[in-house]
């Protein structure tokens, strides 16, 4: 199947492709009732696996099916049941957005090793709970580090390329920034949309050989293991805090601090993904408010205890689950 800007094809599951089973063609009464239109809709299994191509969102799909005459009823409890399921294995966000065509390439090593100390201030990527399915943004995906932590669903494009491997996709978080460059082609300049993935990420989905592929990408959820962790530097009256493993959106948008002594104060982003403030907070148990940039927001109470010392990092007991 041709894929123009992405198709929803790749990601498909077993459960989804039994939704078309389910859904018979209309009647050909039904058809008849139809006829004096000048062009027919097309059949309901068919917008369903044309999603993204006919941009048509679910609920548009459950609306026009809802037309369609059943002759079991019990089919619609199924059908009901197995589109949910469908929206829950694509994921909340890749279920509601459409695929963006971009390129891909890699970095690091066949270990990932380079993709470690990236742009997003993250050290180890493992510690942090990244692992090796990272990626470095281009300028135009990047937004000054109001990405880092999100999350990408990405696929090759196989109708553009020879290099993909069939049938596969993979979700990496932003971790570094791809700075750019006219040594390479450019491949990072603005304003093209470009993933610089850890080399095992990307030899997921492309052939070692070609080196760059075509590819779709959409946001998704991140799911994370634990809660969010907060790693503290500076010293009195400077409190630099390291924010990772951030579920859900994993982009971080706001975060504001509590000492068990003082109000609530507002972070500012220093860099990537480490917040500021200059509030003395030496010797109070704190808690920290993060809110990512889908506008949810979790507090975490009491994550470091009135003896925490900096350097030190601390996990909360909740997450953007």
């Amino acid at each position: 199947m041709e894929d123009k800007g992405g198709s929803f094809v790749h990601l498909i599951t077993p459960q989804c492709q039994l939704i078309s089973s389910l859904i018979p063609t209309p009647s050909r009464s039904n058809a008849s009732a139809r006829s004096e239109s000048k062009e027919e809709e097309p059949p309901c299994h068919l917008n369903m696996l044309l999603l993204n191509r006919q941009k048509l969102k679910l609920d548009q799909i459950s609306t026009h099916c809802s037309r369609v005459s059943f002759v079991n009823m019990e089919k619609v409890a199924i059908l009901a049941m197995f589109l949910g399921l469908c929206v829950s294995q694509l994921g909340g966000s890749v279920a509601q957005q459409y695929w963006t065509p971009a390129n891909a390439t890699f970095y690091g090593g066949s270990d990932a090793s380079g993709t470690m100390n990236g742009a997003c201030g993250y050290d180890n990527l493992y510690n942090d709970g990244y692992g090796t399915n990272s990626t470095a943004l281009s300028a135009a995906l990047w937004g000054d580090g109001k990405s880092c932590g999100a999350c990408y669903a990405i696929t090759c494009d196989a109708s553009r390329t020879n290099g993909c491997k069939a049938g596969t996709s993979i979700t990496v978080t932003a971790t570094n920034f791809c700075p750019q460059s006219y040594n390479d082609g450019g491949v990072c300049n603005s304003p093209r949309k470009h993933f610089d993935m850890s080399q095992p990420a990307w030899e997921t989905i492309g052939q070692y050989k070609d080196g760059i592929v075509p590819v779709n990408y959409a946001r998704t959820t991140c799911k994370r293991t634990g809660g969010i962790r907060f790693t503290i530097s500076g010293h009195d009256y400077f409190n630099n805090v390291l924010v990772t493993n951030v579920g859900g959106s994993g982009a971080v948008s706001a975060v504001s601090v509590k000492g068990s002594g003082t109000s609530w104060t507002t972070m500012s982003r220093n860099w990537g993904a480490n917040w500021q403030n200059g509030a003395y907070l030496t010797g109070q148990s704190l808690s920290f408010k993060v809110q990512t940039d889908d506008g949810r927001s979790v507090q975490a109470d009491n994550v470091a205890l009135a003896y925490w010392k900096y350097g030190d990092t601390y996990v909360s007991y909740n997450n953007f689950y």
